[in-house]
């Protein structure tokens, strides 16, 4: 079943490319056709790639991974935030310091200062032993470090894959993941390099609508996965705590007996109970035959692109 629906993806404008005259020949199989001097990208392959995104980040997070999540252009600063904070990934949604990846080291230094910064009470002048301008000069610090690293305040380590939005905006995140050897999953316009990206979904990266929707369904994704880590977690511990304590000889000896005993009054009952529901279960069985053929209508296609709306306005 599709995670997105191709009438979700043309109500958000997600087919619409850039203007003709600024593509990507490397894009050309992800287009379809071109229209009022814009390109229309193939949606039915954007929904074939969104579907293995959406696996590839499920089952990454569901084995214990992270996902970074990365848009600094002013369309993407909102929905990366908010879908980020929603599942607990960490993002960059304002400006992408060199070496947030490939140096990160230094970088959990400034995340330790930050976190210092957090705890000090700026209006306390008196209980602080500071004077009024290191106070100031401080909170002047950790608003410019909450700024930048605020969205990457809880990530220990390098993340597993990183979510780019915009990969020509974003080529420095990039290209400082796959130097890490890290999978990027992007949004294709028609002006990048898709030999750029691992897990790629041909789409509009300019629309708000368009990213939301995509961001949106990535997001859907880590949620599914920590969901499955979550109840893979539970039945191990509920393995454990089985293993852990094993029953002595006398309690073995003792359940044996009373399973034993257990079947033997059961058995008498049992064979009266089949012999009773057997006429129930075939009228049931032929109840659902008779169920599913009434269910069996035909579904209707999805409609096609109509024509460009005003948001082509934005792609000029």
């Amino acid at each position: 079943m599709a995670v997105v629906t191709m009438r979700q993806l043309l109500e958000s404008g997600v087919h619409f490319g850039h203007q003709t005259r600024r593509w990507n020949p490397k894009m050309k199989r992800f287009i379809m056709t071109e229209r009022n001097g814009i390109y229309i990208i193939d949606l039915q392959q954007s929904v074939s790639y969104i579907n293995n995104a959406y696996e590839f980040v499920k089952e990454t997070v569901a084995h214990g991974g992270t996902i970074l999540f990365v848009g600094t252009k002013r369309q993407a600063q909102e929905p990366v935030a908010e879908q980020a904070t929603r599942v607990g990934m960490p993002y960059v949604n304002h400006r992408w310091l060199g070496g947030m990846l490939t140096n990160f080291q230094t970088i959990s230094k400034r995340l330790t200062r930050l976190k210092e910064l957090e705890e000090i009470d700026f209006d306390d002048v008196a209980g602080s032993g500071r004077t009024k301008k290191e106070l100031l000069m401080m909170k002047r610090e950790k608003d410019k470090l909450e700024k930048t690293l605020g969205g990457i305040r809880s990530m220990s380590k390098v993340p597993s894959a990183v979510w780019v939005v915009d990969t020509k905006k974003e080529h420095l995140a990039v290209d400082e993941a796959r130097k890490l050897g890290l999978p990027v999953i992007a949004i294709l316009d028609t002006n990048c390099d898709p030999d750029e990206v691992d897990y790629k979904i041909p789409g509009n990266d300019d629309a708000i609508r368009s990213v939301t929707l995509l961001t949106r369904v990535i997001a859907d994704a880590v949620a599914e996965g920590l969901m499955a880590r979550a109840g893979g977690k539970s039945d191990a511990g509920e393995q454990s705590t089985e293993t852990e304590e094993p029953l002595a000889e006398w309690e073995r000896e003792l359940l044996a007996g009373e399973a034993e005993q257990t079947s033997e009054a059961v058995a008498p009952e049992a064979g009266e109970t089949a012999a009773a529901t057997a006429p129930e279960a075939a009228d049931t069985a032929a109840a659902q035959e008779v169920a599913q053929q009434a269910d069996e209508t035909p579904v209707e296609a999805d409609q096609a692109p109509t024509e460009a709306d005003a948001e082509t306005a934005d792609k000029a």
